[in-house]
């Protein structure tokens, strides 16, 4: 069986404000840990099917960068969610909202209407 391991080290500072984010996978071909400006990793209990949630952003993540990694986050979420459950109608409605998130925070340019 083959077995990947990822670590997340993150660095704080006297406050235990995340300043620095850094994260390396065992098959990966990196040779030194990738730096990040946030993390967002959840976790669902097989027994108890309660959800852990870690989600931290370093000092230096500006508004712009959080929206930009919640749109994407969002996106990847609809994507998962429709590829696991086949729920068009639920995906469409997530699509929707995410589209317009991206519209509202400026990723993606606002429909005229």
């Amino acid at each position: 069986m083959n077995t990947s391991d990822i670590n997340i080290h993150i660095q704080l500072d006297a406050d235990r404000v995340p300043e620095k984010i850094e994260w390396k996978a065992s098959d990966a071909n990196q040779t030194h840990p990738a730096e990040s400006k946030s993390v967002f990793l959840s976790l669902l209990d097989r027994d108890t099917l309660d959800t852990s949630t870690l989600f931290l952003w370093t000092k230096d993540l500006h508004v712009a960068e959080m929206d930009r990694k919640i749109y994407y986050a969002l996106t990847a979420l609809t994507d998962g969610y429709y590829k696991s459950t086949q729920n068009t109608e639920l995906a469409n409605e997530m699509r929707r909202f995410v589209h317009y998130f991206g519209e509202k925070t400026g990723i993606i340019p606002e429909e005229k209407k």
